[in-house]
């Protein structure tokens, strides 16, 4: 039988591409991560609204 790892649910944020889309999976305070999917036109939408509101 395999050994299992601990799944903790805590780590970096990171996007990997899934299918068609991107999942995001970010670390928030107190543990753990919110993990969310996005379609290519939302992750530019976010990219661009980062983008502004960091004055780039």
């Amino acid at each position: 039988m395999a050994a299992q790892k601990p799944r903790t649910g805590d780590g970096p944020l990171e996007v990997t591409k899934e299918g068609r889309d991107m999942v995001m999976r970010l670390p928030v305070e107190g543990g753990g991560r919110l993990v969310i999917e996005l379609s290519r036109d939302e992750a530019t939408d976010l990219r661009d609204t980062l983008a502004e509101t960091l004055g780039q």
